[in-house]
């Protein structure tokens, strides 16, 4: 049971790996026309709805093994906070990328929208470089 959630915990790591290359594809964003931004902002929505799926995937495997192993109090408060960071900003991301989509339909400009979202996927990608860091050198009691 141990091997099979430890799989599906890496899976959702990878998956979530889509927070590693997201600011870098709003960055692009600002580099297209009108009909490009809202075409790329509604990909990365899509995209971004399909990294929740895998951070609940990271909640429940991640939860699981937790409980198997003798891990330090800091340690687990650590990582359960930079678990929610990265969960509610990438929530919170979807709002400025479905105003960039709107803002294109209705023929306005979107690059404050496009800013406020490359800022905070830059705080998401800190983040879960963060969470990597700690998965990597773990607090274990001895």
């Amino acid at each position: 049971m141990d091997k099979a959630m430890l799989f599906l915990h890496v899976l959702g790591a990878v998956g979530m790996g889509f927070y590693i290359v997201l600011p870098i594809m709003i960055g692009r964003a600002s580099k297209l026309a009108g009909v490009g931004q809202g075409g790329l902002a509604e990909g990365l929505l899509s995209a971004n709805r399909i990294a929740q799926y895998f951070l609940i995937l990271q909640l429940l495997t991640g939860g699981y093994l937790m409980s198997q192993a003798d891990y330090t109090v800091a340690w687990m408060i650590i990582v359960v906070v930079l678990f929610l960071g990265v969960a509610a900003l990438g929530g919170i991301i979807s709002k400025p990328l479905k105003l960039v989509v709107a803002s294109i339909q209705e023929g306005k400009s979107a690059t404050a929208h496009i800013s406020k979202a490359r800022v905070m996927s830059i705080i998401v990608l800190v983040l879960y470089i963060a969470i990597i860091y700690f998965m990597k050198f773990p607090m274990l009691e001895v």
